[in-house]
């Protein structure tokens, strides 16, 4: 399945199975690949797995009706059961008078992201680069645990109408936690070469700040300057930008209603959505394959432009941006290809320039409290540190925050250059660290 004539022989056979029930308009989404990962802990190798899967969804359109059946069979019998099964479904859903045809076929620009040597790692590979990685956390007399994994994946959009989009990709990712007696660290990264990760760099900084925060003081509820590293800035911020969506605006769901067009963040704030940026990844077409448009979604903190599938630029007069999710969906919409623009500082320029503040490694069980105001709620863990006199003074324990993202965004201080960020809360971004005033921290945490 590592060819687009695979997926359009397959396509070929979903197109004849439906004709042969009846109906001529009908889409197929391909997508799958081969994951291996290496986990350790303990500062051992303990498990390594690989999965190779592929699935096949199957959407026709029948008088202004549509629905999904997906499968992983994908030999003759496995196909015309999941085109019997969509369509039969789709017969007895109701109509949507906001239906529109399908697609027809658009040129996009591919984005070159698949790497032989990414895709062809071994295990023995993984296993050399966890150890060096475990060694460093050992000479810190500290104990290692995370996982190395790489993965090929590909994902193909065809319909009736003659559209064909295919994008396949390499990833890597390594994450690592380094725990000392009283404190840990954290640190993680992900590219689509596998040699654009640095799994000893990355040990290093998480035994440093499990070192660093051992013992770690507790300092009083209140709102502080804050560095946020740009993993707790991607998980922070990466939880407005469903917000940007045509639909959830529409629906009155979003924090942007009413403030299109308006200054909403700081003037220090730009962020676009951009497919083809060199730090990102992702097919370069939607999940009915219309070509990603790149979004200037916030330009001096003015809120420009928002994403579109096609059947809410019909709605709105507009021409579709290439956001669409698999259809039919509730969401509509959203950027999936985030930058937010950096700055020239650097951390320790802004540790160096803060007279009492706190530093802030990754955050995590992040809730949204308010939506339209995005006050969220959430916790720091594995390196908060106390910044005094533009050094780094003390390990702190842990908070809880209850912020404005709103507000956050219109306090940015200083920014980093943005670079390629992995967190637990929300998919890989382009982003920089930030140094905020007024941080809202509500009290401090067990954890």
């Amino acid at each position: 399945m590592e060819r687009k004539s695979d997926c359009e022989r397959i396509f070929a056979q979903v197109a004849n199975a439906a004709r042969a029930l009846g109906v001529t308009e009908v889409e197929a989404i391909l997508a799958g690949g081969e994951e291996a990962l290496t986990r350790f802990a303990n500062n051992a190798i303990h498990q390594n797995v690989a999965a190779r899967d592929a699935n096949l969804s199957v959407r026709p359109v029948i008088d202004g009706r549509t629905a999904r059946a997906t499968t992983n069979r994908l030999d003759a019998e496995g196909i015309r059961d999941v085109v019997a099964e969509a369509v039969a479904i789709t017969r007895l859903t109701a109509p949507d008078p906001d239906m529109q045809p399908l697609a027809a076929p658009a040129d996009y620009r591919p984005a070159e992201r698949w790497f032989d040597a990414t895709a062809r790692v071994t295990p023995h590979e993984r296993a050399l680069a966890v150890a060096q990685a475990i060694r460093v956390v050992e000479a810190a007399g500290q104990t290692a645990a995370g996982i190395y994994s790489t993965a090929g994946s590909f994902i193909a959009v065809l319909n009736s109408r003659g559209l064909s989009a295919w994008h396949r990709e390499t990833m890597a990712r390594f994450s690592i936690t380094a725990m000392a007696s009283g404190g840990s660290g954290w640190a993680k990264a992900s590219a689509c070469h596998h040699g654009g990760l640095d799994p000893v760099q990355l040990a290093a900084s998480a035994a440093h700040k499990a070192a660093a925060s051992q013992s770690p003081r507790e300092l009083p509820p209140g709102r502080y300057t804050v560095i946020l590293e740009p993993a707790a800035v991607l998980d922070l911020a990466g939880q407005m930008f469903a917000d940007f969506s045509a639909t959830a605006i529409r629906d009155g769901r979003s924090f942007l209603n009413d403030r299109i067009g308006r200054k909403v963040f700081g003037e220090n704030v730009d962020i676009r959505d951009d497919a083809y940026h060199p730090l990102q990844s992702g097919a370069p077409f939607d999940a009915e394959g219309t070509p990603r448009q790149t979004l200037a979604l916030v330009e001096g903190g003015v809120v420009k432009e928002i994403a579109y599938s096609r059947q809410a630029a019909a709605l709105a007069g507009v021409a579709p941006t290439g956001h669409g999710f698999p259809l039919p969906n509730e969401m509509g919409e959203a950027p999936v290809n985030v930058v937010i623009a950096g700055g020239d500082s650097t951390v320790e320029r802004m540790v160096a320039s803060t007279e009492r503040g706190i530093l802030v490694t990754r955050l995590w069980y992040i809730r949204e409290v308010d939506p339209y105001q995005k006050v969220f709620t959430g916790m720091t863990r594995d390196g908060t540190f106390l910044v005094e006199g533009g050094r780094i003074a003390a390990g702190l324990r842990n908070f809880r925050f209850n912020q404005s993202l709103i507000e956050m965004l219109s306090n940015v201080e200083a920014l980093s250059p943005a670079v390629r960020a992995s967190g637990e809360e929300s998919a890989d971004m382009v982003v920089p660290a930030m140094k905020i005033r007024d941080f809202h921290f509500t009290e401090v945490t067990r954890f």
